[in-house]
């Protein structure tokens, strides 16, 4: 078992992210404020109520390095959060957005953010030193729907996001006076602002979740169809896969090294993609209860790379599909609603609702062992793949 802690903030959890030194944790217990908590002699205690949004908060971020946080909401409103003193100050970020803000994340060098929104909008944030205030740039028309998540780069340029319109993109977010000419990001600092480095269009569902590996020489991200899309060369010729499973659909990814992914989304339960030596990946645990019959099923449905498998359906069978369909049917034949105890049949599994938000643990570098999950059953669960061994050599590879 990789589960480390447990933990029960509240009834339910939209987002959470982890301070610098891990001492700390912000979460929006699904209304407009985030709530920080400290541990304090192994008890946590809440030390901070930032309340300024007037709609639920969809997205936190806390920079590792300055040390500040920035929210989003379906308020259309972003705000810094600086500490001064004892007191967190907030500072208004005018994004322009007509519709909800859905997802915020800092750049690598923290010196500028993304919101993507429902407004088929990103908006890409930065400081005015001049004018002491966060300004932004629209990336527009673009979209044919709602930004689900955005996803920044190595090289803070480029910026991946996923939208329900199916497809997952790759803008360039050069901005002159902000971003260094000598970039890491090669050709991609040649890119004008907002302009579509790639366009990919591998799922026929609404797509979330989109990673990029540490290197960033690998771009993951999820479809609503139960399948997990994976994209090396990313570019005019990317070379694409994509892995199906049996169970219900993901929402968010991780990568804990170049070749390991962790996915999390409505079978509470994370699972675990892991490359070969030839490159080719597949579904390889499932971490929190003992699924391994399923998991030996799931092998031998897997897909191969950039074709999807069909295969006869007997309707007199339980299949993958039935399955899934049996769970959503029972939970609305029975009327269960996310204000219940248990809302969700998870088969033992440590959370109770669907994981909405996976963060990393420690220092962010080509390895990560720890990591944090929460879900709308209001569990900040803490994940450590030290005792498992299996999963060790995985990363190793």
């Amino acid at each position: 078992m990789a589960v480390m802690a447990v933990h029960q903030f509240a009834q339910c959890i939209t987002c959470h992210a982890w301070s610098p030194d891990q001492s700390m944790v912000a979460l929006c217990p699904n209304n407009n404020e985030v709530h920080i908590y400290r541990l304090v002699e192994d008890k946590w205690e809440k030390v901070h109520v930032l309340q300024k949004h007037d709609q639920v908060i969809s997205g936190i971020d806390w920079s590792a390095r300055s040390n500040r946080i920035v929210t989003a909401s379906h308020d259309r409103n972003s705000y810094v959060w600086n500490l001064e003193g004892s007191e967190w100050v907030p500072t208004l970020v005018i994004l322009r957005l007509n519709r909800a803000a859905l997802c915020v994340q800092w750049s690598p060098k923290e010196n500028k953010f993304a919101v993507g929104s429902g407004a088929k909008t990103v908006c890409v944030c930065y400081y005015e030193q001049e004018n002491n205030w966060w300004v932004s740039k629209l990336i527009r028309k673009r979209h044919d729907s709602s930004v689900t998540s955005v996803s920044w780069h190595p090289n803070n340029i480029l910026l991946a996001t996923t939208s329900t319109d199916g497809k997952c993109r790759v803008f360039s977010t050069f901005i002159k006076g902000v971003d260094a000419k000598d970039s890491k990001g090669g050709t991609s600092s040649d890119s004008k602002f907002g302009e579509l480095i790639v366009q990919l269009d591998l799922s026929s569902s609404w797509t979330f979740g989109v990673k990029w590996s540490p290197s960033g020489n690998t771009l993951a991200y999820v479809g609503h169809n139960s399948m997990i899309y994976f994209v090396d060369d990313v570019g005019p010729s990317p070379l694409a896969q994509n892995v199906l499973f049996r169970d219900l659909p993901l929402r968010d990814v991780l990568f804990v090294s170049e070749r390991t992914v962790i996915g999390v989304g409505f079978d509470c339960n994370p699972m675990v993609f892991a490359a070969d030596e030839r490159g080719i990946w597949s579904l390889s645990d499932i971490l929190g209860n003992g699924k391994q019959h399923l998991l030996d099923q799931d092998m031998a449905h897997r897909n191969a790379p950039k074709k999807l498998n069909w295969f006869t359906i007997d309707y007199n069978t339980p299949t993958w599909f039935s399955e899934a369909f049996g769970k959503f049917y029972g939970q609305s034949k029975h009327g269960v609603n996310n204000d219940a105890v248990e809302t969700s049949r998870t088969r033992g599994a440590v959370h109770e609702n669907c994981i909405n938000c996976i963060m990393p643990l420690g220092e962010q570098g080509t390895l990560i062992r720890r990591f944090s999950t929460s879900g709308l059953d209001g569990r900040i669960v803490v994940w450590d793949l030290e005792n498992e061994q299996d999963l060790l050599e995985l990363q190793a590879h």
